[in-house]
């Protein structure tokens, strides 16, 4: 595992069950509780590092921590050196790209007003000193050689280019040029070497369609207020997705398979990964034998889902396996869009975001609410006829729902 931001600072008090390190994982980040309540006397593991399990990363000395007592604010794991300025009150703080600029620059922490949070000395604060004092004199020529003037130099215009600065007016002022280097967290280094690797592994294609959304949206009208009544969750556009998946899966089983060495591995149920955004990342949780839930579990079970990941809340065994995925894309605006199979899966479907277009039916031109539908497939084992009849019959249930109901 490695050490994500410590969510306490050494010294904080913190209750029993309250969250004190964020663990990263190849596969998600889960925040760690405290066995007790006490303060956290030691930090023996940084940010950025890594510890086996089993290993002592801190250390929490017990003691109470009772109700009347603030939470401390959550601040990241590489707090700065706190090097005390030289200040009259002597509660400023130096961070360390301000004593790097004070350095350059031979300047004294006292000669600076600090602004940053608790009286701290930011990098800011030195470049603004620097900017409000006046420039130095010039030094006067010496005595023994009167200054001359040196030789005006006219400026040329090339013909064919812009003049120069001086003929144009005031020259413009360079702006902000800082980098900042992130090191990449264990999630996203995950997610970057399976999406590599599903290019260089398996043969993708994706195939595209649309659908017709007119009769999924009179079902949620219809039925939407009951249905939250009853099970206290909305009726979404995921469960008829999913459903609709797990319906054309069956027909179509080698979209459920896996390349295993030599040999193809159908797999006879069906856990379908549905992609939600997190603070860390997009992340893929796995619906267990979706074809065994009902409208209103998959939907708890997607809210549930999207609910933890955002709190960093979700079990690694929740993101393991998988036999297809789900990803909508159109949550975010996306129109159109090629997604990338989740390996050793052989079958991605990419949602896009619905929007009214005009289509012909019966011979007339009418306004309806259309959706993309991309499914990138292997076709190391998915044929074309295959991938664009999966996509097909996807399409044909979502637009007659009742063909759910009746398996046809």
């Amino acid at each position: 595992m490695e050490i994500g931001a410590w969510l306490k600072n050494k010294g904080d008090t913190i209750r029993k069950d309250e969250p004190v390190v964020a663990l990263e994982s190849e596969k998600a980040t889960v925040e760690l509780p405290a066995p007790e309540s006490g303060t956290l006397a030691e930090i023996l593991k940084k940010k950025g590092e890594v510890a086996a399990v089993g290993q002592v990363i801190g250390l929490l000395e017990p003691g109470p921590a009772g109700p009347g007592q603030k939470a401390a604010e959550k601040k990241p794991a590489e707090r700065a050196a706190d090097v005390p300025a030289a200040s009259g009150a002597g509660t400023e703080r130096i961070m360390p790209a301000a004593r790097r600029v004070l350095a350059e620059q031979g300047l004294r922490p006292e000669e600076v007003q600090a602004t940053g949070p608790g009286g701290r000395l930011l990098k800011e604060d030195v470049l603004r000193h620097q900017v409000s004092q006046p420039a130095p004199p010039a030094a006067a020529p010496p005595a023994s050689s009167p200054p001359t003037a040196p030789p005006k130099l006219e400026p040329v215009a090339t013909p064919g280019m812009p003049a120069p600065a001086e003929t144009r007016g005031a020259p413009t002022q360079a702006g902000s040029r800082e980098e900042e280097v992130v090191p990449m967290s264990r999630l996203r280094r995950t997610i970057a070497e399976r999406l590599v690797q599903a290019q260089h592994t398996a043969a993708l294609l994706t195939t595209f369609n649309e659908v017709d959304m007119s009769s999924v949206l009179a079902l949620r009208k219809e039925f939407g207020e009951s249905f939250l009544q009853r099970y206290q969750v909305k009726l979404g556009f995921m469960s008829f997705f999913v459903k609709a998946c797990v319906d054309a899966l069956k027909l179509y089983p080698s979209l459920n398979a896996e390349v295993r060495e030599t040999n193809i591995v159908y797999h006879n149920y069906f856990d379908i990964g549905v992609a939600v955004g997190s603070g860390k990342g997009l992340v893929v949780p796995v619906i267990r034998n979706a074809e065994l839930l009902s409208f209103a579990e998959i939907e708890m079970t997607i809210g549930d889902f999207s609910r933890r990941a955002r709190e960093n809340k979700l079990k690694p065994e929740e993101l393991h396996g998988g036999t297809f995925t789900i990803s909508n894309g159109g949550v975010y605006g996306s129109m159109l869009s090629t997604p990338i199979v989740n390996p050793p899966q052989s079958g991605v479907l990419g949602m896009h975001a619905m929007q009214d277009r005009p289509v012909a039916r019966d011979g007339a031109v009418v306004i309806r609410p259309m959706m993309y539908l991309a499914l990138t497939y292997d076709h190391r084992i998915v044929d074309g006829r295959e991938a664009v009849s999966f996509l097909k019959h996807v399409r044909d249930v979502l637009e007659n729902p009742a063909r759910m109901l009746i398996e046809i």
